[in-house]
């Protein structure tokens, strides 16, 4: 019975401090908050009619910016599906542990770098390369509407806690000779530094509470790192351009690994390869089936198993190494256009060979610019064969039978190479950055033609509308969004991060000027509908930051003015609309991808960007905009 009261007590403290972080956004009411903490029947989901007006739209002043550009980048027509992160998980490959819609950009994934995505090719009709992407929505008609959502306690039911963080030795440039030694020093820091974090994660008695997570887990880790980071970059610039490193700083604490926990009311299909040939390796019952997912490509790390680099040949190194991101760029768009596309061979015969020669002569070039001022590398060409990223049931990747090659043993895994410490040889006798860890189990990717996870189950539902909207600031004037900003709205783990992020974002269409936190129920005639609001003002210095939100700010809600510090760029808005029939709706059987320990919860939706408009676009956007015109 005292065990009982614990549990309710501490479900009615998370409630509370939700709610006051809701009130604080200005959002509508805690969507969970349920009698005892236990499920109440659909307590996720809401007639929009019964949701209070809560959006402020402030009144454009005489020296504000009243215009709006929008974008029209499709609904994802392509079906570019991924359950990467490019922008809060770059490097961990399926790390959200759910399924996003992406539009715009066709080559990114969790591996590309800025500089790889200007090539891309996109789905937006004006030329935009930027990447926005958020969780799909599915109809499960197993769903149960009673158990959406989670709190502190349920999450222990998703397995271990493990600290995940982006790779670091995968992504520097080409580390100088002189320096060599600093650099390996330091990843070894990380890789302590992730240990540290995971042995703290392992003794906690509750380590789903916020406060755990936040203040002693992630926020320490991430200072940590930021440090050392800053000095592996300024060892770096000694001899070269000083990287910024800063994307590489914040990490997560994720749960049950993609291969358990979670709260699957249904039968989670065996993830099934996708087949080099582009069919199924396994037959549906009624005959070869085509794999709806789309795979990305898998290479080994060159960055890791290059020896230190003499000052001379470090641009040129560096330009070979640029050329190889971007070859993996072109592959992977080319994965995405040609779904479903040729017969038997066709991903190994189209894109892995052609990848394969096109990698053969960039290596060899690399070789050879180092051999002219220091001992040549041999054997670069073992790095040349890629295979694909496909998940199965925590198994290994597909690298084309590379992975012992010394380049990509630790490159890509979900501990984000920070295992990677150094090598025994200390970098003197040109050995590779990397060491033997055991890599983290790799989270498993979506699967079968419904794209499952675990926990995200159900066929997802195409948007019937995407709205890409750039709008002005009622106070001021805006200025250029920088190349590659980087930003996040909402939190995909207000459970156990905290709901000060969070953000509601459901609504229905003629019901714009109210958001909810909970599903809606909308009436006929009406469409299901997400509206995410980005930060509107920018430091003026920073493209991303440690953990992809201080560098932008949002601005009042009642002036429109921004904090001190920060200016006014193009406010993003993108509104997704539905076609959900409403019996669907009122048996609460549409629900959100999320992290397994979300459970659904329609709190945790959340909307992420990459900004690779071209410079001439984006003056178009800040002119229509503070001309206060309508423009597209």
């Amino acid at each position: 019975m005292t065990h009982r009261v614990t549990d309710r007590r501490k479900f009615r403290l998370i409630a509370s401090l939700s709610a006051v972080a809701v009130v604080a956004a200005g959002t509508a009411t805690v969507a969970l908050a349920a009698k005892d903490g236990e499920p109440a029947p659909l307590a996720a989901f809401a007639p929009i009619e019964k949701v209070n007006k809560n959006v402020v739209e402030p009144k454009v002043g005489k020296n504000g910016a009243g215009g709006v550009f929008t974008v029209d980048c499709g609904t994802n027509e392509e079906g570019k599906f991924s359950a990467d992160n490019p922008v809060a998980q770059p490097g961990l490959k399926h790390g959200a542990q759910h399924v996003h819609d992406f539009v715009g950009n066709l080559s990114i994934s969790a591996e590309s770098t800025d500089e790889s995505l200007v090539d891309s090719e996109t789905t937006c009709r004006n030329g935009d390369r930027s990447s926005y992407f958020w969780p799909v929505v599915r109809i499960n008609p197993k769903a149960n509407p009673q158990d959406v959502g989670s709190n502190p306690d349920k999450i222990k039911d998703n397995g271990p806690g493990e600290v995940a963080c982006p790779g670091v030795a995968q992504r520097l440039p080409a580390i100088p000779q002189r320096v060599r030694d600093e650099v390996v020093q330091n990843l070894r820091q990380l890789a302590q530094q992730l240990k540290e974090a995971n042995d703290r994660v392992a003794r906690a008695q509750n380590p789903g509470d916020p406060n755990f997570v936040n203040n002693t887990v992630l926020g320490p880790l991430r200072s940590k790192r930021v440090a050392t980071l800053e000095r592996i970059a300024n060892a770096l610039s000694r001899s070269a351009r000083k990287p910024n490193l800063t994307s590489l700083a914040d990490c997560d604490l994720r749960w049950g690994h993609g291969g358990g926990g979670g709260h699957n009311h249904g039968t989670q299909p065996k993830p099934r390869k996708f087949a080099a040939d582009g069919v199924l390796q396994q037959a549906e019952q009624n005959g070869a089936e085509q794999d709806a997912a789309t795979p990305t490509i898998k290479c080994p790390s060159v960055r890791e198993a290059l020896p230190g680099v003499p000052d001379q040949a470090l641009d040129e190194v560096d330009s070979n190494l640029d050329q190889l991101d971007k070859q993996i760029a072109e592959a992977n768009q080319r994965l995405v256009k040609t779904k479903g596309q040729g017969g038997a061979n066709f991903i190994d015969n189209a894109i892995l060979g052609p990848l394969k020669d096109k990698r053969v002569a960039t290596l060899d070039r690399i070789a050879i610019a180092i051999g002219r001022n220091a001992e040549k590398p041999q054997g670069l060409d073992r790095l040349a064969k890629c295979g694909l990223n496909e998940g199965e049931e925590g198994g290994e990747e597909n690298n084309g039978n590379e992975n012992n090659n010394g380049g990509n043993n630790n490159g890509g895994n979900n501990n984000g190479g920070n295992n990677n410490g150094g090598n025994n040889n200390g970098g003197n006798n040109g050995g590779a950055t990397t060491t033997t860890v055991a890599p983290a189990p790799p989270l498993a990717a979506p699967t079968g033609k419904n794209l499952e996870l675990v926990g995200n189950n159900g066929k997802i539902v195409r948007p019937a509308q995407v709205k890409i909207e750039y709008r002005g600031n009622a106070a001021s004037k805006v200025t250029a969004m920088p190349k590659f900003l980087k930003m996040v709205v909402g939190d995909a783990k207000p459970t156990s991060r905290g709901a000060a992020n969070a953000r509601a974002t459901w609504t229905c269409s003629g019901f714009e000027d109210r958001l909810s936190d909970k599903y809606v129920i909308c009436p006929n005639g009406s469409k299901v509908m997400r509206v995410h609001d980005f930060a509107g003002c920018w430091d003026g210095k920073n493209a991303d930051s440690a953990n992809h939100r201080d560098h932008v700010r949002f601005a009042d809600k009642q002036t429109g003015a921004c904090p001190q510090g920060f200016k006014a760029i193009p406010q993003l808005r993108i509104s997704i609309s539905y076609n959900i029939a409403r019996d669907v709706q009122q048996k609460g059987q549409y629900q959100l991808d999320a992290f397994p320990e979300e459970n659904h919860n329609p709190f945790s939706d959340h909307n992420d960007f990459a900004n690779v408009n071209s410079d001439q676009t984006m003056a178009k956007i800040v002119k229509c905009v503070n001309d206060g015109r309508k423009c597209s």
